[in-house]
This record gives C-alpha cells, sequence and structure tokens, in this order.
C-alpha cells in the first residue's frame, strides 16, 4: 500500500515511522508513506499557505492552491482514496481500518492547520476522517493514528496474524484479560482456569470475559451487539 500525507510538518512522523511494528512494516516495504509539504507548492516568495477568511474570523486557514497542487502532483493509483483530517468527519474504529486495508492500495491524506482549510479543498477530499469528538492542534495526529491502525492490518505487518482476530473490536466485543507469570503476584493470583490445561473451557471462559467487560465498559457497544450472543 502507498500512503502519501500532505502535511506541513513531516518530522512529526519521522520518529513514528522508524518505530516498531510500523518501522519493520515499511522498511520490509509492506507498505510506502510519502510526505508531501504544501508550502513546497507555494509560488510566492514566502510560501505562504494560510490567510485570513473570508467575512472575518479568528485564525487562518489553510490555501486551497498549495494543497491542490500537492494532490495533484500524486501519480493516482487504482483503488486510490484521498482522506481529509477533521472532527467532522466519519469516526475512525476498527472497521474502517480493515476496509482500507482490504481495499485500497493508495492512500492520501490531507492535514488540516490552524482553524481549517478553505472549504473548495473538500473538491478533492473522497471521505472525511475524525478521531472524535474533540479538537486537536493539527491533523497530524489523527494521521499517525489512521496509518498505524490500517497498516499493522497489511499482511506480513504482525507475525502471527491469528492474534489479529483475537483483538478488541474483532468480534465487536472487547478483549479477554490476560495474564502471564508470575501465577501470584501480591497476592493476585491468575485464575485458576486458565492454568488447567483444558482449551475448550479456557475459550469458553475467554468468551465470557468479552461479554462481561464489554457489558460493564462500553454498555453502548453491548447494545448494538448483543442480539449476536443471546
Amino acid at each position: 500500500m502507498q500512503i502519501n500525507i500532505i502535511t506541513l510538518f513531516p518530522d512529526f512522523f519521522t520518529s513514528p515511522l522508524k518505530t516498531s511494528l510500523l518501522g519493520r512494516a515499511l522498511n520490509n516495504k509492506i507498505a510506502e508513506v510519502n510526505l508531501i509539504n504544501p508550502r513546497d507548492f507555494t509560488t510566492d516568495k514566502h510560501h505562504r499557505v494560510d490567510d485570513i477568511p473570508y467575512g472575518g474570523g479568528v485564525g487562518m486557514l489553510l490555501k486551497p492552491e498549495p494543497i491542490f497542487a500537492a494532490v495533484e502532483s500524486i501519480p493516482r493509483l487504482p483503488n486510490s482514496e484521498v482522506l481529509f483530517m477533521t472532527p467532522q468527519g466519519q469516526t475512525m474504529d476498527q472497521s474502517l481500518f480493515k476496509e482500507l486495508s482490504q481495499e485500497r492500495k493508495q492512500l492520501i491524506v490531507i492535514c488540516g492547520h490552524y482553524e481549517g482549510v478553505d472549504e473548495r479543498v473538500l473538491n478533492l477530499v473522497d471521505r472525511e476522517i475524525s478521531l472524535g469528538d474533540f479538537v486537536l492542534t493539527c491533523g497530524e495526529i489523527p494521521a499517525l493514528t489512521l496509518i498505524n491502525g490500517v497498516v499493522r492490518l497489511l499482511p506480513g505487518t504482525v507475525g502471527k496474524e491469528e492474534s489479529l482476530k483475537a483483538e478488541s473490536f474483532e468480534t465487536g466485543l472487547l478483549d479477554y484479560p490476560q495474564y502471564t507469570r508470575p501465577a501470584v503476584f501480591r497476592d493476585w493470583e491468575v485464575p485458576e482456569i486458565l492454568r488447567s490445561g483444558n482449551h475448550q473451557k479456557i475459550a469458553q471462559w475467554r468468551r465470557e470475559q468479552q461479554i462481561k467487560k464489554t457489558c460493564d465498559r462500553r454498555p453502548d457497544l453491548w447494545e448494538k451487539i448483543k442480539d449476536e450472543y443471546n
């Protein structure tokens, strides 16, 4: 997969793109990330990318010309999608990451900044994406989340792909409690069932724990899926 990030702050991504699973995936050519600065596409001597909004208001808006030029400089591949990071967009979740990892070969991600972008930039955009119902200082933070969530689902990124199937949200439920050695730590014991060696009972216990945790911690999520488990 090729991921192109339109960002005024390419240095924001330098360390995360070299770290852990994400860094290994890029080194192994499972995915490719290109950082494109719209400031490089300005035509004035000050390389200005923002201006005051028509009609007045607080703050500055990103101008459309540099963003259009940056996006249009990217050779488009089949199954490509342009995404804009904004609090007004579709909220990220696991199903979105799965969709993008399975159905797209190229993503172009536009990171907003200041008070947003000129509305005409949305003519470039296929979908608006949000990290949640809150406002951040820049679109680079949700963009990095999106990259991480999508790339880790690409074949070859995670060593044991079976582990992806047991994660939270893959079945609609939160993950079950997990333990490792020692068996007793400060009087807290690992549940006996997990030490029993009875894999059928362990699987049953884990599913019961998933349901309980989802009911307790995410009743909103449980309401959406409870009919599947009754």
